[in-house]
Formats: structure tokens, sequence, C-alpha cells
């Protein structure tokens, strides 16, 4: 795993402890602000102890109330292998009355291998998405929680980002720890100008999409929900998406890995959908009726993650990137679109990716990932870092 080096610290301390108590202070402190007798759910996939045991501790400090469920992939994959329906139904159910009955959650998502749950049988996932992961997590914890989602950096993920393990572990933190209040206010003027936008026109190679984002609430995301962070997103009026998307960035959907998905739209639904598993990007996409529509249109900002890894927590954060995700939208900005889905897409907009265009209302507003009109240029990255 990373997190194993020990360099000398403040008071002999080592860097690896001293970084992962910042993190769980700032995770305890700032994201989910946890508040003396509130109860505080952290759940751990394929994780060492080291940062669940500084969260506890530091929750603790808080006078908050933890609790504790630590999960692997690996026996993930064989309870979906061989799970029923009445089963899923049945683990949602305990799963949603504990998730019912605490105020904050920190998940906490490890990796040994990106791609354990690629050989579940689509139908077995289809179950866990609707009796599991739906109820819990979009009915339940996301509404109506104060949550944060989060990587734990791991060998696998270094390998990824064909990373040495020493450089991952320092952009880890790098871009976990960076200064979210900084960002936080520079991103305002965005969404400011994000709620008086009607039109967005998105332009680049083999992209050319047009949509409404009128009367829909954007949001920043700060380092108050996901680690790292940094994006600002809204949804767009639900059949108002016409054209075609070309994204750029490698996705990963239920353990299998996608490469080049374009995406054609009509009158808001995908009416084409093509990439590297064709076939199985339309079985996911054929789910239920919401996952061939839109739930979400974002930009990312984090200025020290340029490139993409094959994580979305980190892939959709992308300094010029945009996100437009199909199936469900959220319920602080719902453009009416409900789905077991979740999907977000990314393409990357920068010059060395392709380069492109974002216009709201026949002004251009992004060019080849950095932002060009003056309200916004705080979010370019020399401004933030």
């Amino acid at each position: 795993m990373i997190l194993t080096t020990h360099k000398p610290g403040i008071g002999g301390e080592t860097m690896k402890d001293a970084r992962i108590d910042e993190l769980a202070r700032n995770i305890i402190e700032y994201s989910v602000e946890l508040k003396e007798g509130e109860r505080v759910l952290i759940e751990g996939y394929d994780i060492p102890p080291d940062l669940v045991t500084a969260l506890i501790r530091e929750a603790s400090n808080a006078g908050g109330v933890p609790l504790v469920t630590l999960k692997s992939n690996q026996v993930l994959r064989e309870l979906f292998k061989n799970g029923s329906e009445d089963q899923m139904k049945l683990i949602g159910e305990i799963e949603k009355q504990r998730m019912e009955n605490v105020q904050a959650y920190v998940g906490i998502r490890g990796s040994h291998n990106i791609s354990e749950l690629s050989d579940v049988p689509p139908e077995k996932m289809k179950m866990f998405q609707e009796h599991w992961m739906f109820p819990v997590h979009l009915k339940v914890r996301v509404p109506n929680t104060k949550w944060v989602v989060m990587r734990y950096p791991s060998s696998s993920m270094a390998q990824q980002a064909q990373m040495s393990s020493e450089e991952f572990e320092d952009f880890y933190f790098n871009v976990c720890t960076l200064d979210y209040s900084k960002m936080s206010k520079a991103m305002d003027p965005l969404v400011e100008l994000m709620k008086n936008t009607d039109k967005v026109h998105i332009k680049g190679p083999g992209t050319d999409l047009t949509f409404s984002i009128k009367g829909l609430n954007p949001i920043k995301c700060d380092g108050k929900l996901n680690i790292p962070d940094g994006e600002v997103f809204t949804a767009p009026v639900k059949d108002s998406v016409n054209g075609t998307i070309q994204y750029n960035a490698t996705t990963i959907y239920q353990g299998t890995v996608f490469d080049n998905i374009k995406l054609t739209f009509k009158e808001g639904k995908i009416v084409e959908a093509t990439g590297s598993d064709t076939k199985r990007l339309n079985e996911i996409l054929d789910t239920d009726e919401g996952a061939r529509y839109v739930g979400e249109f974002a930009l990312g900002v984090n200025p020290y993650i340029t490139r993409a890894m094959k994580d979305i927590l980190f892939d959709e954060k992308i300094m010029g990137s945009l996100h437009f995700t199909p199936g469900n939208s959220y319920d602080d900005c719902d453009n009416g679109n409900k789905s077991s889905v979740h999907w977000d897409m990314v393409l990357i907009q920068s010059e060395e990716w392709g380069g492109g265009e974002i216009w709201f209302d026949d002004v251009l507003i992004r060019k080849d990932g950095m932002f060009v009109i003056d309200e916004l240029k705080p979010l370019n990255p020399e401004n933030l870092k």
C-alpha cells in the first residue's frame, strides 16, 4: 500500500502520520462539520486502518459518535454473483436503516483491483443498484446526511496514474489537502453565472452539443462532499439536450473499462451510444428509462489534477474538464430524471487533450480548458495552487 514512508516530521512524528491526521481533521471539521452528539458512519472499502483510526479520534474529539464498517470488494464480488433479489432487498433495508440513524457519512474507497467487479453479471449488478445502492445512498445518504466520499491511495492507484509510489503519495496529499476555502470563494462567480444562464454550447473534437440549464440550481463542490474536490455542477433541462459529445477520458463503470465513448442526443435522450465496448455500454444505458437521459453537467477546476487516472473521484475534478452524466439527477439540482444509474463521463478540454470551447448564452467562457472572462479567471490553476 501507499503511505508507508517514514520521513521525519515535526516533533519526530512521521510525515505519514502527520498528513493522515491533517486529512482526518479536515474531513471532520471542514467537510462534514461534525457537531457534538452527531453520529457519523465511517465506511471503508479495501483500506488499512490508518485513516479510519485517525477519523475515529477526530470524531471523538469533536464530541461525535463514530460508527465503522469495513468492506472488501473481493467479498462483495462473491456476494453480488451469488445473491438473490430478496437478499439484495434485505441488505438494502438493513443498510438503509443504519444510514437513517446517522447525521454524517465518510466513505473511503480503496482498491486492490479496479476490475474486481468486472465479471459480475449485469443482471446481478442491476439488483445491487436498485435494491442497495439507490435506496441507501441516493435516497437517504445524499439528501439527508452531511457526507463526504474519498479515495484511499494504493499501489494500484499509483499504477493507474502511471506514477511512482512516492510521487503518487505526494500528489494525493497535494490534491486532498489544498485550500478548499480559497477554491470555494473563487467558485462563487461561476455559480452566479450558471444561475443566470439558459443556453450552453459545447464544442470540440467530435463534440457539438447544446442544452439549457435555465432554472436549475448550480452547486459548488468545495471539499464538502468529495475529497478530492473541485467542480461546479448543475443539470440540463431534461429534454433540451441535442447533438453529440465524444468523451476522451477512460471511464470505469461496474468494473468494466470504457474508452472513446460517443453519445448522440435527440430531445434529451441518448439515441446512439458507441465506445470500446458498445454492447456493454448500451446494456448499462438500458438499465431503466432514466439511464438514457442526463442528470448532471459539471465543470472541473482542481489545479493539481491534470490527467485521467481511471478513478472518477479524481477524473471528474480535472482542471479544464467537464462531465456530462447519464442517469440520476441529485435532489438539490433535480431536473426530474431518476435512474439507478449515475455515470460520470469526462471530457477534458485542455489544449494537450485536443482543446474545446464552452459557451454560455453565446458568450465564450472557457477555451482549451482555461476560463477567459475576468470574473472566472481566479479559477484558473495558477490562482488556486
